[in-house]
């Protein structure tokens, strides 16, 4: 949920500066791209830190080296929220950041039936975890579709 609460709040944040009268962030889109970046970074930061063993066994056994593919992921999500304040790369980050994360869903899946813990804390109940990832998905899916141009 707390990643949730840093894409409204950083993405509220710089629209109301666009409003009052920061030009550059005039627009939903860029604002929703930095609202984004916020969170992809946040997320990426749990790939290397307390709470990286949970990450690493929430990984499905069939996949091989879940610490390879927890840092890989890591690291592809700092590169997607750079992308995304890119003019240049943000529709094609934004596409793949959504990738990713119905990539990494299955891990999300789970942690939430094995009642796995992150950070001491219990894994988001499947049906919110579901909820949220269509949001992030969605907000994702209208950057990568130029919803905002």
């Amino acid at each position: 949920m707390t990643i949730f609460i840093v894409l409204l709040s950083v993405t509220l944040l710089l629209r109301g500066l666009g409003a009052l009268g920061v030009d550059a962030l005039a627009n939903w889109g860029l604002c929703l791209r930095g609202g984004l970046a916020a969170m992809f970074l946040l997320t990426a930061s749990a790939h290397w830190g307390r709470r990286r063993p949970d990450l690493i066994r929430m990984v499905p056994p069939a996949f091989p080296r879940p610490d390879v593919i927890v840092t890989l992921t890591g690291y592809l999500e700092i590169l997607g929220a750079v992308g995304l304040l890119l003019p240049t790369t943000a529709r094609l980050s934004a596409a793949c950041l959504a990738v990713l994360l119905l990539a990494m869903f299955p891990a999300n899946i789970r942690a939430a039936r094995e009642h796995l813990s992150i950070g001491g804390q219990a894994a988001t109940a499947l049906w919110l975890r579901t909820a949220l990832q269509v949001i992030f998905v969605a907000a994702l899916a209208a950057i990568a579709l130029d919803a905002f141009a």
